[in-house]
């Protein structure tokens, strides 16, 4: 492990190793969202948990590092003019999801119908 790993190392039921690590919680402006669809390039569409869609990005520095598909966890920090836009900041790992939904955070899923 490298000298700043700061999270704690466990086997999960299928003996793979998982990190469990601590879950940013949105600051500020942030909220919590899904993405619903990808739009192409950086672009996707995000449901946030303030009951709005929006149109997000990924910003440039993110780009290659941050890999999304649609039913990930998100935090989305709108843009300051344009309320229905915004920045994909951070993904959470499948752990970090399961943490936010027991501290009630982020509710159970939507169903389709």
């Amino acid at each position: 492990m490298p000298e700043d790993f700061d999270g704690e190392e466990i086997e999960n039921e299928n003996g793979e190793q998982q990190v469990i690590s601590r879950a940013p919680l949105p600051r500020g402006k942030e909220i919590i969202g899904t993405i619903e669809q990808r739009l192409g390039g950086n672009k996707m569409l995000v449901s946030c948990s303030d009951g709005k869609t929006r149109n997000c990005r990924v910003p440039g520095r993110l780009k290659r590092k941050l890999w999304l598909r649609p039913g990930d966890v998100v935090i989305v920090e709108p843009w300051e003019l344009d309320n229905e836009k915004g920045d994909i900041i951070l993904k959470y790992k499948p752990n970090q999801i399961e943490w936010l939904k027991r501290k009630g955070y982020l509710k159970t899923e939507k169903s389709e119908f």
